[in-house]
């Protein structure tokens, strides 16, 4: 005989923090081939004993942010353990909720299934699911059942859980107010609601956030004079975005040869000067000559945007590499008609870096965007 136990998850397997889990658990009685109309329902009944469900946050981390974070002792977990971890785990449960206990004594029939629906919470201060060099954060929905005179069995789901920004009650109005002048037409009769959930609200200030245009102009200079201008329109973003700049060079007293640009994080273990650099979009242009151009850089889904826990802190940046010309005999002239390119020339490289803000998006888009199962399924023979 055979038990199928399969977790389907309602809603996706992506999830911010502040945002309830929802999945159907079913236990299944499959018919086995050698099952026959004769045999007596007494001796098909399956029973199993219980069933339990529980989600929990591992944390990984290199040997010498454990060593010298003093994990154990720092980042005290909720519980010591997962009720449900029959086999010991590396790393440490940071987080887990109490389990849940979905049924005792359950009798299954063949062909009969039972279904039970669960929900829980995921605090608002709960680390986001993160895969970093330094430090690892990975949640899992594990369902532990037992039929009698058998072993504990385990079906283990990995969801990703995403960071939000954390809005209080009493911003609510202005959040309100601001997102109604900006990205919806004025209206007099429109009126913030005492009872507005804190997670539409902080789905609504990630909006406002992001949708709003606020460009920012920077003069890039090195030690020799002016390099560019560079022109960044807003600077707030959400996963799935493209980033958009645009260059100028006309202001330029050093010529630029070629361009680079990439989007990186940079992850930072607290405490320690240790800090790992992760590149992800990259922009290659040589612009030798060119007076505009402009970079467009789009946000991988399956990265995690800005967050800080008791460990790490994460941000991200905009980093760029600008080759110039390092002699003045080799620059552009203005009126080139019998210019020609020399065989050499004397270059200089200089590195800048600025700090953007990156925000989490709707589950369903990123789920979307990176395709994963929604129904798991454990076979206990």
């Amino acid at each position: 005989m055979t038990i199928e136990v399969t977790i389907k998850l309602t809603k996706g397997h992506v999830f911010l923090t502040g945002e309830s889990v929802e999945c159907s658990i079913s236990f299944s009685h499959q018919l086995s081939a050698n099952h026959t109309i004769s045999q007596s329902n007494s001796n098909t009944v399956e029973n199993v004993a219980w069933g339990s469900v529980q989600i929990y946050c591992h944390c990984f981390t290199s040997p010498k942010v454990n060593k010298d974070n003093k994990l154990q002792s720092n980042d005290t977990p909720m519980f010591a353990g997962t009720s449900l971890a029959i086999t010991p785990e590396s790393g440490l449960t940071v987080f887990s909720t109490k389990p849940k206990i979905l049924f005792c004594d359950l009798k299954l029939y063949p062909g009969q299934t039972k279904t039970y629906n669960y929900k829980e919470k995921i605090p608002n201060d709960a680390p986001p699911s993160y895969r970093g060099q330094l430090v690892k954060y990975c949640y899992k929905i594990t369902v532990g059942t037992q039929r009698v005179n058998h072993p504990v069995k385990l079906l283990k789901v990995p969801i990703r859980v995403l960071p939000l920004i954390e809005v209080s009650m009493s911003d609510a109005g202005e959040i309100y107010n601001e997102t109604t002048e900006e990205l919806t037409p004025t209206n007099p009769f429109l009126e913030v609601r005492q009872n507005e959930n804190p997670l539409n609200l902080a789905l609504q200030t990630l909006q406002n956030i992001t949708a709003r245009r606020n460009p920012n102009f920077y003069m890039i200079s090195n030690k020799r004079g002016k390099v560019a201008r560079f022109c960044l329109f807003k600077p707030a973003y959400k996963l799935g975005e493209d980033i958009v700049g645009s260059l100028d060079f006309t202001v330029a007293t050093v010529e630029c040869m070629q361009l680079s640009v990439a989007l990186q994080c940079q992850e930072e273990a607290l405490g320690l000067q240790e800090t790992k650099l992760h590149t992800f979009s990259r922009h290659h242009e040589v612009c030798f000559g060119f007076q505009h151009t402009q970079l467009v850089l789009p946000i991988p889904l399956h990265v995690t945007p800005a967050f800080t826990t008791k460990l790490v802190n994460l941000k991200w940046n905009l980093h760029f590499e600008f080759v110039t010309i390092a002699s003045k005999k080799h620059e552009t002239i203005k009126s080139p008609d019998n210019w020609q390119a020399p065989s050499e020339v004397a270059i200089e490289t200089m590195v800048w870096t600025l700090p953007i803000r990156l925000y989490s998006t709707t589950p369903a888009y990123v789920a979307q965007g990176i395709q994963s199962n929604d129904i798991h399924t454990l076979f206990i023979r």
